[in-house]
Parts: C-alpha cells; structure tokens; sequence
C-alpha cells in the first residue's frame, strides 16, 4: 500500500523527507505516519470536495439563496458527526492500545459497543430533523426562502445521519488497527458516488437541494454496508483483506466499556459540538451582515474544510501510533512520535495553505453561478485569511493526537470551547456591531485556531495525558 503512486502520498512523503533531512523528524517513522495520514487526508479532500461540490451544483442550479439555505442546515448536519466522531474518538482510543497490546477479545467488544452507542445517540437527531426541520432553520433566519430550501434539505439529510456516524466507527477502528487506506477507499468512494448521485439527481432530474440530500444518505448508506461486511468477514470483494475480524453477534452491552467509550468520547463529541453550536450563533451573526456575506462564508468555510484536510489525516496516524505505543507501555516512543507528527503537520498546511491563496480566486468563481457577483471578493478575503489561520491548524490537530490517543480528552474540548466561543464568536460580533465589520471575521478566522493551539500543545507539553493513559491500557500489554 505504500509504495502506491498516489500524488497525495507522494507530496506529504516528499515534506516529511525534508524534515528528516532537517534533521526534524525521524526518517523511518516519517514513512509510517505517512502511510498512515495520507489515505486519511484523501479521504478528508474526497469528503470535503463533496461538500463542497454539493454547494457549488446547488448554486448554480438554484441561485446563491439555495446556498445560503444549504448553509444554514450545514451546522445541523454536523451534529452527526459531532456525535458519531465523539464516540470515534474512543473508538480510536481503545482499538489502538488494544491492537499494540494484541487484545483482540477486547478490540471487538470495543467495537461493537462503539457502533450500539452510536444508534442509540443518533436515532433521536435524525427524528428532530424529520419532525421540526423549518422550526429548526426558523432559529438562524428570517428569510423565508433560506428556511424553506434548508428546512427541506435537512428534513432528508437527516435521514443518513445513523449511517455517518457509522462510517466514522468503522473508520477509526481501521486507521487504529494500522489501516488507514481500506478506511481511504471506502469513504473516499463513498463521496465520489456521492457527487455521481447528487449530478443525477440535481441537474438530471432537477430536484436542487432535494437531491443533494437524497444524494447524501444514500451514499452513507452504501458506505456503512461496506464496513459491516468489510468487519464481519474479514475482508471485502473488490478492496482486499482487513486488519481486524469482528464477530457481528457478539456482546454489544458492557457497562465498563460503554463506560470507557462515554468518558474519552464524551469530551471529543463536546469538542465536535463545540465547532457545531458555534455555527448557529456564528451564522446568525453573519447573517446580520446581509446575503451576500452569508453566501461568501459559507463558500470560505467549505474551502477552509478542505484546507483543514491535513489535520485529520496527521491527528488520526498520531493517535493510532502514539496509542499504539501506550498499549506497549512504551510512553517515550509515543512523545517522540507526537513532536514529530506536530511538526509534520505544520510543514503540511504550510504547503497547502500557500497553493490556496494563489488559486483562491479562481477557486471560489467554482462556487457561484455569477462572477460579478460582490460575494466573491468577500470570500476571496475570507480565503486569504483562512490561509494564514489554517497553518496553526497543526499545531492544534497534531497536539490533541496523543491527548485523544491516552483519553486525555477534557482538555483538547475545554481548548476548542475557549478558542470558539471566548475568541471566534465574540470577535465577529464585535464586527457586526462596531466599525470594525468585516475584519471582526477575519480575527474570528484566527481566533478559531491560535488558542487551540497555544493550550493543546501547552498540555502536550507537560505530559499529562501520559499518565492519564494508564487508566485505559488494556490488562495485558504485548510483551508482558
């Protein structure tokens, strides 16, 4: 799988080799958190060019209104994976330090209690969305066309939102037991028949935000098949064998488990929620700035997921290596491997945060149906902006790995909440009050990652979440 030619792997392989040439990360393990970030960043850029494609055809079937509506259901969406992600990140955890240890018992008792506490936390969401979804974009907006091509995208979206957090289980239980590229292939094709459906059923059939809704479940829906199959069998028709079999009828309920899953995933899910809640007041308070700053936001903040890419593929690799040498009780190979993914990140986003300010232009023209329309200088200033933020991104995203890896998760969600709603929020209300306008946006921009990172890495730093780890390692480490 490594020796792949895959132009992501290459370009992310090419970085981590001059930072072993610097003398900044060692070569060897340049190489395996390579091989494990990369298919993660794919996957990431696949699912975020998703997003964003469904903005861009939803735009230029329906007019930046069905953007602005499209928009507005964005944060509501995110609950799913603010839910599934939280309960993820203790998947991770635990596959990780159970796969390094060779737990294989525990690893899929873990599993399976991680995907029963999935459907039971989104199951009621996905009810809200079909019961209450005009009421719920009523909160964000006035505008009655806004509310009902958003009420009418989430009514459906929803339907899908047991199915993504799902994927997301599966995902980390891959990337935790060393295999992040079957994890690459199945959520990366998933977004790629995503955009085939969402071209069909959108300009084909002319259904606009209905069909990218529709667009949506179904491709999640294909997506977790594969991954219930994938780890039932042992391996898929098509994509190979997987590192890990999972008995399907196995236990499901263990309180210590569940208990284990709810105390590391609870505070990842608030960090989640964290980036979720804020959209609403962040959304109202852009929308105070009139349509054309909403319509370029919601452009700036799709770019901006793509931009973030790296982050997830270099926070899960740190995870699953640091976690994996907590299972050995090997804690100073797990701290050299989170200095070295930091610094790795850092180099990455630096590389695509400067590729993006040269295209930022043309690449928000993508999103709209008219050039000349004023929202596309205001979201090529939000780009810009977004650029410089985005580089701190892996200091955050690379220090919260082995927090996340140990359970050290309270601190990586209290850093998120401060960062978002003592810094970001506050800022772009200032903007929308005040003579400082829409610079009060760009600080938000900055605001959202200079704190996360200054506190992750501060309690990275410390050692802390060493400790911590001890608390969650498997009864048997490997060697013993």
């Amino acid at each position: 799988m490594s020796a792949l030619p895959n132009p992501v792997r290459l370009l992310i392989l090419g970085i981590g080799l001059a930072l072993s040439r610097l003398g900044l990360v060692d070569r060897e393990r340049a190489v395996r958190t390579t091989d494990l970030a990369w298919p993660r960043i794919v996957t990431g850029i696949a699912r975020m060019s998703k997003n964003a494609v469904d903005v861009a055809m939803v735009g230029l079937a329906s007019g930046t209104v069905a953007i602005t509506g499209v928009g507005f259901a964005g944060p509501f969406w995110g609950l799913a994976f603010a839910l599934g992600g939280g309960i993820a990140g203790g998947t991770i955890a635990l596959v990780s330090q159970r796969y390094g240890a060779d737990a294989l018992h525990e690893l899929g008792l873990a599993v399976r209690s991680s995907a029963f506490l999935t459907v039971v936390a989104t199951l009621p969401v996905t009810a809200v969305f079909w019961m209450f979804p005009t009421e719920l974009l009523s909160l964000l907006t006035d505008k009655p066309d806004a509310i009902r091509l958003g009420a009418e995208y989430l009514k459906i979206v929803g339907l899908g939102v047991p199915f993504a957090g799902l994927n997301l289980i599966g995902s980390r239980v891959l990337v935790g037991a060393d295999d992040a590229y079957t994890a690459m292939t199945l959520r990366g094709s998933g977004a790629v028949i995503n955009i085939g459906i969402n071209a069909v059923l959108i300009f084909g059939l002319g259904l606009g935000v209905l069909g990218a809704a529709l667009g949506t479940v179904l491709s999640n829906v294909v997506v977790t098949s594969a991954f219930v199959i994938g780890l039932s069998r042992g391996r898929l028709p098509g994509v190979g064998a997987f590192p890990v079999t999972i008995d399907p009828f196995g236990q499901f309920v263990d309180p210590e488990t569940l208990r284990d899953l709810v105390d590391i995933g609870l505070p990842v899910m608030g960090r989640g929620l964290v980036w979720t809640v804020a959209e609403f007041p962040m959304l109202a308070i852009v929308d105070s700035f009139g349509p054309d700053v909403v319509a370029a936001f919601v452009i700036a903040r799709r770019i901006w997921g793509l931009m973030n890419t790296p982050g997830w593929g270099f926070g899960l690799a740190s995870s699953s290596l640091v976690g994996q040498a907590l299972g050995k009780d090997d804690e100073r190979t797990a701290e050299i491997y989170g200095h070295e993914v930091i610094r790795f990140a850092v180099a990455t986003y630096l590389v695509s945060a400067l590729i993006v300010a040269v295209f930022a232009r043309t690449i928000v023209l993508g999103f709209v149906d008219d050039p000349t329309s004023s929202a596309v200088p205001i979201a090529v200033d939000l780009v810009h902006v977004a650029c410089l933020a985005v580089i701190l991104q892996g200091v955050s995203g690379g220090s919260a790995g082995p927090l996340d890896a140990s359970g050290d998760t309270r601190w990586t969600f209290g850093s998120q909440f401060v960062g978002m709603f003592l810094g970001s929020i506050p800022l772009a209300y200032i903007g929308s009050v005040t003579s400082l306008g829409l610079v009060g946006l760009y600080l938000a921009f900055v605001a959202e990652t200079t704190i996360p990172a200054t506190l992750n890495y501060y309690r990275f730093q410390t050692g802390t979440w060493k400790a911590v780890s001890r608390d969650y390692r498997p009864e048997s480490p490997a060697g013993d």
